[in-house]
C-alpha cells in the first residue's frame, strides 16, 4: 500500500463526511473538505508520478475516488435544491453509462482500455469548479451569478460531449466482436 493509495483512500472516506455536511447545511465544512479532497487528489497524483509510486491499484482507485466524490456531491446538492436536478441526472447518467459500457465490454471478453479523453478531463475540471463555486456561495453567503450559469452550461455541454465521444469509441471497439449465428 503506497502513500498515494493511502491518500486516495482518505479521499474516498471524505465522501460521506462531505455529503453529511451538505445534508446538515454545514456548507462551510462541505466546502473546506471539498478543497481538502481536491488538494489530496493533486498530491497523490504528484507523488505517484514524481516518485514512481504509480500502481495498478492506484490507477483504479483514483478515478473511483473522483467519481464517488463528484457524483455524491452533485446528488446531495440536487437533493438540497442547490443545483438543478436535470444537471444531476445528466452528470450521474454519464458516469453510469460509461461504467455500464466498461462492464459490458468485460462480459464479452473484450475489455476496453480506460484512457481519459481530453474532453473528459475538461468536464471533470468544470464539474469540480461548479461544485466548488456552489458550495462556496452557500457556505459564505454570496451570489455566484453569472458564473454559476456559465459553469453550469459548460458542465452540461462537456458532459454531453464526453459521453458522446466515449460511446462512439466504445461502439467502434465493440463492433469488432464476431457475431454468433
Amino acid at each position: 500500500m503506497s502513500i498515494p493509495n493511502i491518500i486516495t483512500l482518505g479521499r474516498i472516506l471524505l465522501v460521506p463526511v462531505i455529503v453529511w455536511a451538505i445534508a446538515s447545511n454545514q456548507m462551510e465544512i462541505a466546502f473546506a473538505l471539498f478543497i481538502v479532497a481536491g488538494v489530496s487528489d493533486a498530491v497523490d497524483g504528484f507523488l505517484a508520478k514524481r516518485f514512481n509510486m504509480a500502481s495498478e491499484l492506484g490507477a483504479l482507485l483514483d478515478p473511483l475516488a473522483d467519481k464517488a466524490l463528484l457524483v455524491s456531491i452533485y446528488v446531495a446538492l440536487g437533493i438540497e435544491s442547490a443545483i438543478p436536478r436535470w444537471l444531476v441526472i445528466l452528470v450521474v447518467s454519464r458516469d453510469i453509462m460509461i461504467v455500464g459500457a466498461v462492464i459490458v465490454s468485460w462480459v464479452f471478453g473484450k475489455p476496453i482500455p480506460m484512457k481519459p479523453l481530453m474532453v473528459s478531463k475538461l468536464n471533470t475540471v468544470a464539474q469540480v469548479g461548479f461544485a466548488a463555486l456552489i458550495l462556496a456561495a452557500l457556505g459564505f453567503g454570496f451570489s455566484p451569478q453569472p458564473y454559476d450559469l456559465i459553469l453550469m452550461g459548460t458542465v452540461a455541454v462537456l458532459t454531453l460531449l464526453s459521453v458522446s465521444f466515449y460511446l462512439v469509441e466504445w461502439t467502434k471497439h465493440m463492433g469488432t466482436i464476431e457475431r454468433s449465428h
